[in-house]
């Protein structure tokens, strides 16, 4: 999001007109829409535009009445997000039943000042309740005894939180488009591969099975398509020959911390943007994206194409 501009995230039923409607309202306002995006799957509409709000008619208060009066005749739900905020950032934590990434979320966030909070936790199942109450922090469990979530449940939590920023620790489901298309690039999930290679279940067992000879974490942001969305944040280890998948989990849950708790970093301080479907960071020598810099010391130096043209031979084809 750029954090000069309002951001407004419209869902709801497609049907027709639906963009001209609140474009028109935005006109009529004196609003400048600088950028708009628009989205459908599975019936369910997604509109995000980025506008600039400095030279409008009225108040803030009096455009977010107009959207919302507008969205509710057209069936709509409706969330502005003005650039100026006084109060810390909101983070939800969503988890299953594995721990480590959920405590350090909790670890960082309860500790540094950061300028945002760990709001609450919402799990599909219970198991996790302890850790976060061990940080005073309200937990839910909005998942069945087979730990199917209910997802209008998870919205209501979101809303009632006002949830700024989702971070999925190890959060084995998959989010509908009703939860993503509200929180667009607001949602951050870790992974355990170098995506693109082996998304979906089992990703471990995935690299193992391929022979790989590294492997390792992904933060991104969470789109409709299953862990397909920008990468943010990656690192990597070795895979023993003789690696099983509980190795495997061993070396890599920590970098899995990591790697969220960065990503999360990068995303509050306002350092990463989407564009063309990758992200792009500022200052990126300031974080740790990839592989830590001393790597680059390990890797041979030659041969490398020379500049120097061959003797007599400059551009002869291969025989």
């Amino acid at each position: 999001m750029n954090q000069e501009l309002t951001e407004i995230t419209v869902v709801g039923n497609d049907s027709t007109g639906l963009i001209a409607r609140v474009t028109s309202l935005l006109f009529d306002r004196g609003v400048n829409i600088e950028d708009m995006d628009q989205a459908v799957r599975d019936d369910v509409f997604r509109m995000t535009l980025q506008v600039d709000t400095s030279g409008m008619d009225g108040s803030e208060a009096d455009l977010r009445r107009s959207l919302t009066d507008l969205c509710d005749e057209l069936g709509l739900d409706v969330k502005v997000r003005f650039p100026t905020r006084s109060e810390p950032d909101s983070i939800a934590v969503l988890v299953t039943k594995e721990r480590h990434c959920l405590e350090a979320m909790l670890e960082e966030f309860a500790a540094n000042g950061s300028g945002a909070e760990v709001e609450v936790v919402i799990g599909n199942h219970s198991e996790l309740e302890p850790i976060a109450a061990r940080y005073d922090v309200p937990f839910h469990d909005v998942g069945d005894s087979k730990g199917s979530p209910d997802e209008d449940e998870l919205l209501g939590l979101l809303a009632e939180y006002d949830t700024d920023l989702i971070a999925l620790a190890r959060y084995i489901r998959i989010l509908g488009p009703e939860v993503v298309f509200r929180y667009e690039k607001r949602i951050i999930n870790v992974h355990p591969s170098l995506l693109p290679a082996f998304p979906g279940a089992s990703a471990y067992m995935q690299a193992i099975e391929k022979g790989v000879r590294i492997a390792g974490v992904t933060a991104h942001y969470v789109t409709p398509d299953l862990d397909q969305g920008p990468i943010i944040t990656q690192r990597a280890f070795n895979v023993p020959d003789d690696a099983t998948e509980a190795d495997l989990e061993r070396r890599g849950q920590p970098l899995e911390a990591e790697a969220l708790v960065e990503a999360v970093h990068l995303h509050l301080d306002g350092n990463v943007s989407v564009g063309r479907g990758r992200t792009h960071v500022q200052n990126p020598e300031e974080r740790v994206l990839g592989l830590p810099s001393e790597i680059d010391q390990l890797n041979p130096a030659e041969p490398v194409d020379a500049e120097a043209p061959l003797d007599g031979n400059e551009g002869a084809p291969n025989q």
